[in-house]
């Protein structure tokens, strides 16, 4: 089953499958046996040579999926091994129940040790899902390290055992998987912060249930996908010309920072923007306009200069190389007062950060976790603990919409479902590439005039730009790639 746009918290989903049992009627031990039957269907789907696998199975309902597993894995003709992690006379309910039929069809549960992972070709984690309460405690955390030492692959249900299923950070130890199965509803611990790290390749099964009504069920996040693309940037007319596609001017690049406005400048152009202008120190105009021709180029020599080329720009981008100068913030509190709508990031963030600005809802801040945490007074580290509260922080603070820069970025506004971006990949950590951001936004809100709109597909087709650009491998990736990426990525 193809992912969900939605995503849910573990308390939507736990109101999802009471809904399930208490309003629709549906036994809970069936919906177990549903979840046994599709984590099978998965398995198999990702590993169809395995014969031999290894299920550790732990106290709660987690647990249950795996007894359930185990069962109709073995009537598969697949070789089991099951490894409890804590005595299964403990399990209550439904998990109880699924213990009882897998010893009644021959199975046999074996106390965890170390040495029988070796029996698998896969380890499947039933252990905690998302029922964990706190931090790990050290008896599962020894069992935990033991399954990522095993060198085996490792399949995770519902939730990677330690992760936690709403903010996507390891509670201590935490199951790294290969890939998971999640139930019901999309959790959003599984696509945020590290999440993905501890998830692998995810899969989805609604156990076929239709979500519940009620707005208190609306959901947590949604998920950016192409088809956002194809609504923001239509088939052109055969008739158009450069200015019926948007006029953008990016003030940056201080002293001896050149590149950043040229890589905004050219990911603005490559994103289908009609006429790009950067505004940059006097002696930046000749390397940018050298490297990228098609680049309108001003020097910044005075306020007389900039008001000019605001008045002929119908969307500011400010930032990318700005500095921290009197000149830098000269510049910036000209853009802020210009009345266009403002691409904000890098240094303007930073600058923002230390002078204070009041909230205002015609601009795109576009922050990475340290320029988060200035804007907000916090450590980065904080922001990281968990990125959906920083957002609605930021949102809070500074309306607009914000872009949450990193692994699964965030994008969010007030009143609206934030958006998560599940593409890209470490290559894309390094210098420039937020700069390519910055004027992707920039490029693409020339042409749809919709900040919600344009910092979702920004976002969007900049992580499948990374990804295109990191076919041949992650490691020496350069900003100017992505840039080269775009015009594909917005022409699919």
């Amino acid at each position: 089953m193809a992912l969900p746009n939605a995503l849910y918290s573990t308390a939507q989903v736990r109101a999802l499958d009471a809904h399930a049992i208490n309003e629709l009627g549906i036994a809970g031990y069936t919906l177990m046996k549903r979840a046994g039957e599709a984590a099978l269907r998965y398995l198999r789907t990702r590993w169809p040579m395995a014969h031999r696998i290894v299920i550790v199975c732990g106290r709660g309902n987690n647990a249950g999926d795996g007894y359930v597993l185990a069962r109709f894995a073995h009537a598969a003709g697949l070789t089991v091994t099951v490894l409890s992690a804590s005595p299964p006379e403990q399990l209550r309910g439904d998990a109880r129940q699924a213990y009882e039929d897998f010893r009644a069809s021959g199975g046999a549960a074996h106390a965890f040790a170390p040495e029988r992972l070796a029996a698998g070709e896969v380890i499947v984690d039933a252990l905690l899902g998302t029922g964990l309460k706190g931090g790990v405690h050290a008896e599962l955390a020894q069992v935990i390290r033991a399954i990522n030492s095993s060198g085996r692959p490792v399949f995770a249900l519902d939730v990677p055992s330690g992760l936690d299923g709403d903010a996507g950070v390891a509670l201590g130890e935490a199951v790294r998987a290969d890939a998971t199965v999640t139930f019901v509803g999309l959790k959003t611990g599984l696509l945020v912060g590290e999440g993905p790290e501890f998830a692998g390749t995810v899969f989805f099964d609604d156990l076929e249930l239709a979500p519940a009504p009620g707005a208190h069920l609306a959901p947590r996040l949604t998920r950016i996908i192409e088809a956002e693309i194809h609504e923001a940037l239509p088939r052109r007319a055969r008739s158009a010309n450069k200015g019926n596609f948007g006029r953008v001017l990016i003030v940056g690049s201080g002293s001896g920072m050149p590149g950043a406005a040229r890589l905004a400048g050219e990911a603005c152009l490559r994103v289908g923007a009609g006429l790009t202008t950067v505004a940059v120190a006097p002696e930046n105009v000749a390397p940018i306009a050298a490297g990228r021709p098609e680049l309108i180029c001003v020097a910044l020599s005075g306020d007389a200069v900039l008001a000019e080329a605001l008045g002929r720009a119908e969307v500011i981008a400010v930032g990318p190389g700005l500095g921290r100068s009197p000149w830098a913030r000269s510049a910036l509190n000209t853009v802020l007062a210009s009345g266009k709508p403002l691409v904000i990031d890098a240094d303007a963030l930073n600058l923002l950060a230390e002078s204070g600005a009041p909230a205002r809802e015609d601009w795109i801040l576009t922050p990475h976790p340290g320029e988060a945490g200035r804007l907000l007074g916090v450590s980065a580290q904080e922001i990281q603990r968990d990125r959906l509260a920083a957002l609605d922080r930021l949102l809070d603070r500074f309306h607009g919409t914000i872009v949450l820069k990193g692994a699964g970025t965030l994008v969010g506004s007030l009143g609206r479902t934030p958006g998560v971006c599940e593409r890209g990949n470490p290559g894309m950590a390094t210098a420039g590439t937020g700069d390519v951001l910055t004027g992707a936004i920039a490029g693409i809100l020339a042409q749809c005039h919709d900040n919600w709109t344009a910092a979702r597909v920004g976002v969007l087709v900049h992580a499948m730009a990374g990804d295109a650009a990191a076919r041949s491998g992650e490691r020496g990736l350069l900003a100017s790639d992505l840039a080269r990426e775009l015009h594909n990525c917005v022409n699919l």
